[in-house]
């Protein structure tokens, strides 16, 4: 695989807007695009303030920053690849920011034992192994998201995806290769 070449990444808005999020090269790191970014934090934007979050397959850590800058009560960031998760810490570092909780394991693993419910949760994992289905497989058999909660997916456009009953589409839009989506919750 051909390494990907991100200097930085700005964040969009909040109190930290214009502000920028450092990247190193790794083939596995694959930041979510300014446009999406900007799409989904309209979608959401007022479901996120004072929302607890859940970011799984962290990467960059864009989401979990913008998310903190919207005001989000409090960020649970997963990321697996220790050198990735290191340079999370340092922009974390860099941007002050303490309501976060920075978590290096197995995301499938964790989502597995916790049963901390939330308001916004995050999937943006690597395209390959379907571990998008088995998060989301996960995350319902669990009931880790809180009702009328939204989940966000961002998955390659050739994978089909089968979601729960419980997860009504909100929004969805489309690039050439990229599906991108918010899920409400609604266990009624």
């Amino acid at each position: 695989m051909k390494k990907r070449t991100f200097n930085t990444i700005k964040i969009i808005s909040g109190y930290l807007k214009g502000r920028n999020i450092t990247l190193i090269n790794h083939v596995y790191l694959r930041p979510t695009l300014h446009r999406i970014r900007e799409t989904l934090f309209n979608w959401i934007e007022k479901k996120i303030y004072n929302a607890n979050c859940l970011d799984c397959f962290s990467g960059s850590g864009a989401l979990s920053i913008e998310s903190i800058s919207r005001y989000a009560k409090y960020v649970t960031l997963i990321e697996n690849n220790k050198k990735i998760l290191n340079n999370i810490k340092k922009n974390i570092k860099k941007l002050n920011i303490q309501n976060i909780e920075i978590l290096n394991v197995n995301a499938l693993v964790w989502l597995k034992k916790t049963y901390q419910k939330y308001d916004i949760i995050f999937l943006d994992p690597p395209y390959y192994n379907n571990i998008l289905q088995k998060s989301i497989t996960i995350i319902d058999k669990n009931n880790l998201i809180k009702n009328t909660g939204y989940i966000y997916i961002e998955k390659d456009k050739k994978k089909n995806i089968h979601y729960p009953k419980t997860w009504y589409i909100h929004k969805k839009k489309s690039t050439s290769n990229i599906d991108y989506s918010i899920y409400i919750y609604r266990n009624e």
